[in-house]
């Protein structure tokens, strides 16, 4: 699983994967329905790479939150956003990071990253397996030397 190539782009819905360099911005591919089209660097783009979510204690990365959820639904699909509750909401996101902060991560940042969480499940992009853990940390430790 590569976060680094799935983008979020402002004011566009859903997700995309980024194809190739143009240009004037990127080739980009939409999950759901793969249509390609393209983006511009006018655009607000995010990898979700680089996406992290607040807690009291450190900034968590996206990945981390995926692989709790990942792990806590056995790969399946977790709560669907648009018909759960605020409150519902809430109480499975602290089930998946017990110490985000409460004051910074909206009900809406819960909803998206739910949303995102089913979207790449739903097409096969998100799998988390202990030996592509093991090979990353082959990876890191080759990279640290």
């Amino acid at each position: 699983m590569e976060l680094s190539k799935i983008l979020s782009i402002g004011g566009k819905p859903g997700l995309y994967k980024h194809i190739a360099q143009s240009k004037t911005g990127i080739v980009i591919e939409s999950i759901t329905d793969g249509k390609r089209t393209s983006a511009f660097a006018s655009e607000q783009i995010s990898s979700l790479n680089d996406i992290s979510i607040f807690t009291n204690d450190e900034d968590v990365k996206l990945e981390d939150v995926f692989k709790n959820i990942y792990e806590k639904e056995g790969g399946k699909k977790a709560i669907n956003p648009k018909k759960a509750s605020s409150e519902e909401i809430k109480a499975y996101f602290e089930s998946v990071l017990p110490d985000y902060d409460k004051d910074r991560v909206y009900v809406s940042d819960m909803k998206k990253v739910l949303k995102w969480y089913n979207l790449l499940v739903e097409n096969n992009i998100l799998e988390f397996n202990k030996e592509d853990d093991k090979v990353e940390e082959k990876e890191e430790s080759k990279d640290e030397k």
